[in-house]
């Protein structure tokens, strides 16, 4: 198979999965492993599709977001090894900010239950709080359907008045050069305020979203600790703890 061919094919794949495994696009090709991983960084090179660990994913829109719906069902069992990793972290008397999003909304079943602030924009997590009787502040501001966060003006007026212990953030992109990304201006205003007034600082982001990059920009990996599954080369890694804290949590 010429390597024009083979390109087409691994990226008509990786359309129709949304993520195909190297072993796979052998199988698929005739091509050896070693010839597979230079097709892939090539046509990374072209944005035709995303180099992740173990294969390929399809390229996203720097400004789409997928629903919570649709995030919820992905790398479940990575989000609540992170997740409970988190929940770990905090301390009885802690004040504390939960951002929306499906891995944050897995710290919920593991926090302690009592002598706690938390203070969230995620409205499917300020009702799952209320259930455990823990002290909670919800933003006001827009309601965004597809994530369920509150955003805008309300929203950062209210975050203003509060300061914390540790911030828990989702994000969408984790890059070397780019730092940490959201599609949504509106929500990385949000989030850079929440870094902003804590001093211990937390991302929490499974390993899918790493050399992932969004529109909005929300900071640098200097200023925070990335807690993340086992799913990251060791290279990558490396190359990620050159700027930044990573935990390491096993899935």
């Amino acid at each position: 198979m010429l390597t024009p061919e083979r390109h087409r094919l691994i990226v008509a794949l990786v359309k129709e999965k949304d993520f195909v495994g190297i072993h796979e696009l052998v199988e698929a090709t005739g091509a050896s492993e070693s010839t597979i991983r230079r097709d892939l960084s090539e046509l990374e090179e072209q944005r035709m599709l995303k180099r992740v660990h173990g294969g390929a994913s399809v390229l996203q829109s720097k400004i789409e977001e997928p629903t919570i719906l649709e995030k919820s069902v992905k790398r479940e069992r990575e989000k609540i090894a992170i997740g409970k990793f988190a929940a770990g972290l905090i301390k009885e008397h802690d004040s504390i900010f939960i951002d929306a999003g499906t891995t944050t909304y897995q710290m919920l079943p593991y926090l302690p239950d009592h002598n706690i602030m938390v203070v969230t924009n995620g409205v499917d997590i300020a009702l799952q709080l209320t259930k455990r009787n823990i002290r909670t502040i919800l933003l006001g501001g827009e309601l965004k359907t597809a994530t369920l966060s509150l955003v805008g003006r309300d929203a950062i007026n209210s975050l203003s008045q509060y300061r914390f212990d540790k911030c828990f953030l989702g994000m969408n992109g984790i890059d070397l050069h780019h730092g940490l990304t959201t599609p949504d201006p509106d929500e990385a205003y949000v989030k850079q305020l929440a870094l902003q007034f804590s001093d211990e600082r937390y991302v929490l982001c499974d390993s899918d979203k790493f050399s992932r990059v969004t529109f909005a920009k929300v900071g640098d990996l200097q200023e925070i600790t990335v807690i993340t599954d086992d799913g990251l080369s060791q290279e990558e890694r490396q190359a990620y703890e050159r700027l930044s804290t990573l935990k390491v949590v096993k899935a």
